[in-house]
């Protein structure tokens, strides 16, 4: 099964990660493998995700929004990017526009190749285009099965 990931890179309290590791270990466990992770591995949800999918000895696509990607990345969180990039399989997209053009984009392509969407969402619009309410309303929109694992609420939610 392709199951992409949308969420949030950053949380309110860093803690929170914890709880919304459990939950996608949990949805994890309800799938047969082979698991396909497809993720823009974009820090905080996305890495997350693409890192539990290859502990369980899954694989990953990445949809990289743009060449140059790796400059949105800084300390920790670029070498994890860079080491998770040596680990997956990827496309990169070439969007016109803005760099919020490209993430649009890529989260569209992730719902497109996915059979199933986790959301690590607030439930809130996103802040930014492209953002994970977006994505949720794409994925929502186009038939795809979501499951949302709200962090702020510990609530997880078929759709």
């Amino acid at each position: 099964m392709i199951i992409g990931i949308t969420g949030h890179q950053r949380l309110p309290n860093p803690s929170m990660w914890k709880w919304v590791e459990e939950s996608m270990n949990c949805e994890l466990d309800t799938i047969t493998p082979p698991v396909t992770a497809v993720s823009s591995l974009a820090i905080g949800a996305d890495q997350l995700f693409a890192k539990l999918v290859l502990q369980r000895g899954g694989s990953v696509h990445a949809i990289i929004p743009f060449a140059n990607y790796q400059r949105t990345f800084d300390g920790d969180d670029l070498h994890i990017y860079q080491q998770l990039l040596k680990l997956v399989s990827f496309e990169i997209l070439t969007t016109p526009g803005t760099d919020e053009d490209a993430y649009l984009a890529a989260g569209q392509r992730i719902v497109e190749l996915s059979d199933r969407i986790i959301a690590v969402w607030d439930g809130k619009p996103a802040r930014g285009k492209g953002g994970t309410g977006d994505i949720v309303a794409y994925a929502i929109a186009s038939g795809i099965p979501l499951v949302h694992i709200n962090p702020i609420q510990h609530t997880v939610v078929q759709r």
